[in-house]
């Protein structure tokens, strides 16, 4: 096999499946792991991925940071995440997935007796100093740039917890209904997170109506109840409705 089909091949694993060690690289694409470490260096150097320990991940540095990301629509964002706190009730345990949306819907939280489990770290961060609430930090790889958890770890330690509701956010919500990513590596934490809880709530601005992603998180069955602002695509709303989900405009 020629080294750019091995590059290739590379980044395509990475990116779709989060970091990867050298040995499942080796075995994956028929090669020596010495290749494979060889190959890794070189990609490194392209700043295409970052190395960690036994093997390597894709690299987050084109990915718009977190803190950009963050000062887009604020103001419907934060309007989304206040009616998403008013159905948290006190004893409730949560599942906070990653995303500015779900960042602003902690800092409505403050205060509640209630326990929070989270892969975020812009949650973490919210959260912490406040004594009322119990705050489960789940495991995993560190992605800076996005600042959330994510990889075997935190799918590890979300199928052995239950969260009574979920809060998730998404890129993008397809006409049909179906719920999609931008990056891959979030999908299959996101995924067990819908399966550990009893009620799916799903928190997205009116751009993200169709927004954008090729990862397919879900489909419409998945979820319990959807928190928008006015002006969503009226079509995908119903689509919603009609599959059974809750649709809250605010």
């Amino acid at each position: 096999m020629l080294a750019q089909r091995r590059y290739e091949l590379i980044m395509q694993i990475l990116r779709a499946e989060g970091p990867v060690s050298v040995g499942v690289l080796a075995d994956r694409l028929g090669v020596s792991a010495a290749t494979i470490r060889r190959d890794l260096n070189r990609l490194e150097r392209l700043e295409l991925l970052t190395r960690v320990r036994g093997g390597a991940a894709a690299s987050t540095t084109l990915e718009e940071p977190f803190s950009e990301v963050a000062t887009v629509g604020q103001e419907a964002r934060d309007a989304i995440a206040q009616k998403a706190a008013e159905l948290v009730r006190d004893g409730d345990v949560l599942l906070l997935d990653i995303g500015t949306t779900v960042h602003r819907l902690a800092a409505h939280l403050h205060g509640r007796s209630i326990t929070v489990m989270t892969s975020n770290l812009a949650v973490y961060e919210e959260l912490v100093p406040d004594p009322e609430i119990e705050l489960i930090l789940l495991g995993g790889v560190v992605r800076r740039n996005y600042r959330s958890l994510v990889g075997f770890l935190t799918e590890d330690c979300v199928r052995q917890l239950r969260a009574g509701r979920l809060f998730i956010g998404t890129s993008g919500i397809r006409p049909d209904g179906t719920i999609v990513d931008t990056t891959a590596v979030e999908v299959p934490v996101r995924r067990a997170m819908i399966s550990s809880a009893d009620q799916v709530i799903l928190v997205a601005d009116k751009s993200k109506f169709p927004g954008s992603g090729y990862a397919t998180v879900c489909g419409p069955e998945a979820l319990d109840v959807v928190i928008t602002n006015e002006g969503a695509d009226p079509g995908t709303l119903t689509t919603l409705s009609e599959s059974g989900v809750e649709v809250i405009a605010v």
